[in-house]
């Protein structure tokens, strides 16, 4: 994974962390590469099912690294987003995992994931709006569909920091726990997806994604296509419940 980028497999969950504690996590081009690789090699391990990204230290992440932007920001060859990793799309289950500050490319890192657990102390926050750097790595596009329209718009205007407490009750977290906990938190919430038959837990995910937006008619028809997909895991659940009567 590179140096900056740590992959650890624990059963069927893969915890993949950021290890630049020095630079709170900062995702420069080396570590932006290794990340990218780090959710190809989740999509390709056949030994994992969901993934967990956290940050090492005190910090989830502070986001690209702004001495690197400074001298040479740039999109140019970054097919996978300016941080490398953002227009990617895995095919499995993430849980970000954030403690401390997860601001500016780290929010948009944590929104890239599913579902995201943080602790108390922990820091939201569009902060790039103070240095006047874009928000190019999903932040304008995942956000508003996590949160909606009005509340998206005043943390990416406004820059201004939203603690735990107010993020989980814009829905932007979907737990919060003591400090020091979210790991253990979001692996135990990972392998509680993990648990279930993992054919229709992909399809479902995948329905829902690709439906976001289109009318009622064409979402009903993306979640048919899917279903019809997995029709064989949900004949095989279908007859262990009718077994165990």
């Amino acid at each position: 994974m590179g140096s900056n980028v740590r992959y650890e497999r624990d059963g069927a969950v893969a915890l993949i962390t950021l290890d630049r504690p020095e630079r709170r996590n900062a995702i420069d081009r080396e570590t932006g590469d290794a990340l990218l690789a780090a959710f190809e090699r989740l999509d390709d391990d056949d030994e994992v099912d969901v993934g967990v990204v956290t940050g090492a230290g005190e910090d989830f992440c502070a986001g690209g690294d702004l001495d690197e932007i400074g001298e040479s920001g740039t999109l140019e060859g970054r097919e996978q987003g300016a941080m490398g990793f953002s227009h990617y799309e895995t095919d499995k289950p993430t849980v970000a995992a954030i403690e401390g500050h997860c601001i500016a490319g780290g929010l948009e890192l944590a929104v890239f994931c599913d579902l995201r657990v943080a602790a108390h102390d922990a820091t939201f926050g569009c902060f790039e709006r103070r240095f006047g750097v874009p928000l190019v790595d999903g932040g304008t596009q995942r956000l508003p569909r996590i949160i909606g329209l009005g509340r998206a718009l005043e943390m990416i205007l406004t820059g201004r920091p939203v603690d735990a407490d107010e993020a989980y009750d814009w829905g932007l977290v979907n737990r919060v726990v003591d400090p020091g906990k979210s790991v253990a938190e979001a692996t135990s919430l990972a392998e509680t997806i993990a648990d279930f038959p993992q054919k229709t837990v992909r399809t479902d995910r995948r329905a829902v994604y690709e439906g976001l937006g289109v009318p009622l008619d064409r979402g009903l028809a993306i979640e048919s296509w899917w279903g019809t997909h997995a029709l064989e895991t949900g004949r095989e659940g279908a007859r262990r419940f009718s077994d165990s009567d």
